[in-house]
C-alpha cells in the first residue's frame, strides 16, 4: 500500500470517528428537529382543514339566516345570526352583526338598530368597509329618528369626494335638510351629487330632480 492509499484510508476512518461522534452527541436533536418539522406541517394542514370547515360552516348559518328572514321569520334569523355572531370565523360575525341590525330595523325597531350599527361602526377590531357600511346604515335610519345637525355629523365624513359611499350620504343629507326647512343646504348636497361624475347614476338622476323641483321655487343653493 501506498503512503497516499494509506493517509487517505486513515482520513476517512477519521472522519467516519467524527461522524459517529457528531451523531452519539448531536443525532437526537436532528431527529427532534425533524419530528418538529413533520408535526408542524401537519398542524398546519390540520389548521388550514378546520378554518375551511369553520368558513364554511359560518357560510351556511348566513344562508340559513337570509332564507329565515326571507320568509319573513325575523326573529329566527336574528336567533341565527346572533349566534353566528359569538361563534363564526372569517368576517362571519361582522356581517352577522351588520344584518342583525338590518333586521331590527326592518321590524320597525330603528333605534335599536342605529345603537347596534354604531357599535359596529366604534368596533376597531372589524374591517373598515364594515363599520363604513354601518355608519352608511346608521346615518340613513338617522334622518327618520334624529335632527339634520346629528344626521350631518354622522354622514359628512361619508360624503367627502372620494369616499365610496359618498352619493348615497348626500344624498340622505339634501333629504334630511328638506325635513329640517333648509333647502338652500338641500340644494349643495344634491348639486354635489349632480357635479360628480363618480355619482352613481341612479342617485344623480334622482338629484337632479330634486334640483328642478327646488329651482322652480326659487331655491338654488350656493354656486
Amino acid at each position: 500500500m501506498s503512503d497516499d492509499s494509506f493517509i487517505r484510508e486513515v482520513d476517512e476512518e477519521i472522519r467516519q470517528d467524527q461522524l459517529k461522534s457528531i451523531w452519539s452527541r448531536y443525532g437526537k436533536f436532528v431527529i427532534g428537529a425533524a419530528v418538529l418539522i413533520v408535526a408542524a406541517t401537519a398542524g398546519f394542514r390540520g389548521w388550514e382543514y378546520y378554518s375551511q370547515r369553520q368558513a364554511a360552516n359560518s357560510g351556511d348559518m348566513y344562508l340559513k339566516a337570509v332564507e329565515l328572514a326571507d320568509d319573513g321569520r325575523n326573529d329566527e334569523a336574528i336567533a341565527e345570526l346572533e349566534l353566528l355572531g359569538n361563534s363564526g370565523s372569517g368576517q362571519y360575525p361582522a356581517l352577522a352583526k351588520l344584518r342583525i341590525a338590518g333586521e331590527l330595523a326592518a321590524k320597525g325597531d330603528k333605534v335599536t338598530a342605529i345603537e347596534q350599527f354604531d357599535a359596529i361602526s366604534n368596533d376597531s377590531s372589524y374591517d373598515a368597509s364594515f363599520r363604513d357600511i354601518a355608519k352608511l346604515r346608521a346615518g340613513l335610519l338617522a334622518v327618520d329618528e334624529e335632527d339634520y345637525d346629528s344626521v350631518k355629523t354622522r354622514l359628512e365624513p361619508l360624503a367627502a369626494a372620494g369616499q365610496t359611499f359618498r352619493s348615497v350620504a348626500r344624498e340622505a343629507l339634501g333629504l334630511a335638510a328638506l325635513k329640517a326647512g333648509q333647502p338652500e343646504e338641500a340644494a349643495n348636497w344634491y348639486r354635489q351629487i349632480t357635479e360628480d361624475g363618480g355619482s352613481d347614476a341612479s342617485v344623480r338622476s334622482r338629484a337632479q330632480v330634486v334640483l328642478q323641483y327646488l329651482a322652480g321655487s326659487g331655491v338654488t343653493g350656493a354656486s
